[in-house]
């Protein structure tokens, strides 16, 4: 199989606020390639031309850049127009997930569930905020990832900082409601979805630390929630995906609240593959060892929406 897809480039690195965490992922995609025969290669858009993709021969594209100019459309907009497949959505489904703020109108449009929210800025009245979403209140940039610039706020005094400091990475800032509940997420490959990851987080913070590089955040999977509801979260996660116009893999994030009701969080349509990645984990659960998954995402490229 592998001897089929020719000329590989896993695009890595790149210039997000996410690069770290992008040059884990891609390495490890390109170890696993590399170990299946597959003629792959790193590349790092932040450092060469998109164009040389085209006139050193590539066939296909892995890409394993994470937040703006990897999983925004942009790069995806580029390989259509160099004419060379990818893994991962495509231009419109890339860049709304990537938008916080219209994946929930999207969301709330078909009745899916997604915690409530303001969209702020330097004039808003912290106070009216406070009102309307209680505390804690979740304050972050609308077009990031990893939870860069995210900000648990517990109280008003708080509220403008964390405004600040979201703003410093994107010029659109979210607030929403926190929701009481178990972190859960729900990854897929094509029309597959994939076991429930329960994650539990060093007091309840599934930050940026908390999420790559903390060795005390548990994860379960099996998640230990029962059957018929883990099928339900699956096919809310497969259809909020389907709204999107995702195609490939993915991942969704999710809380499952005390009373048994799932809410959308966010869509991740390039989601990590580092040693402390959920959809691995899930894949793994599914008897998807990681060569396997990464080959079944790479046979899946492809151009258009």
């Amino acid at each position: 199989m592998s001897e089929d897809f020719g000329k590989v480039a896993v695009l890595m690195g790149g210039a997000s606020a996410e690069r770290e965490i992008s040059l884990l992922s891609g390495n490890a995609v390109l170890a696993a390639l590399r170990s299946q025969g597959v003629d792959a290669h790193a590349f790092d858009p932040s450092q060469r031309s998109l164009c040389a993709l085209r006139d050193e021969g590539f066939a296909r594209v892995f890409i394993a850049l994470h937040g703006r100019g990897g999983e925004d459309g942009t790069v995806q907009g580029a390989l259509e127009t160099l004419g060379l497949p990818y893994t991962g959505s495509g231009v419109m489904a890339s860049a709304l997930a990537m938008d916080k703020w219209r994946t929930k109108l999207v969301w709330l449009a078909a009745g899916l569930p997604t915690p409530r929210y303001r969209l702020l800025n330097k004039a808003t009245d912290w106070e009216q905020v406070a009102r309307e979403l209680g505390f804690p209140i979740f304050v972050k940039p609308v077009r990031e990832g990893s939870s860069v610039g995210a900000t648990k706020v517990t109280g008003l005094a708080d509220l403008a900082g964390a405004y600040e400091l979201a703003a410093r990475h994107d010029r659109l800032v979210l607030a929403e409601e926190f929701v009481d509940g178990e972190e859960i997420t729900c990854g897929f490959v094509g029309d597959q979805p994939l076991p429930l990851v329960k994650i539990a987080a060093p007091g309840g913070n599934y930050d940026y630390q908390n999420k790559y590089f903390s060795s005390e955040t548990e994860y379960f999977c099996p998640s230990g929630i029962a059957p018929e509801k883990e099928n339900e979260i699956q096919r809310l996660v497969m259809r909020a995906a389907k709204l999107l116009g995702c195609r490939g893999w993915g991942r969704a994030d999710l809380i499952l609240t005390p009373a048994d009701k799932a809410t959308l969080l966010e869509m991740n349509t390039a989601p990590g593959m580092t040693g402390h990645s959920l959809v691995p984990m899930a894949a793994r659960a599914a008897g998807i060892g990681f060569e396997e998954l990464v080959l079944r995402i790479l046979a899946q490229a492809r151009l258009g929406d």
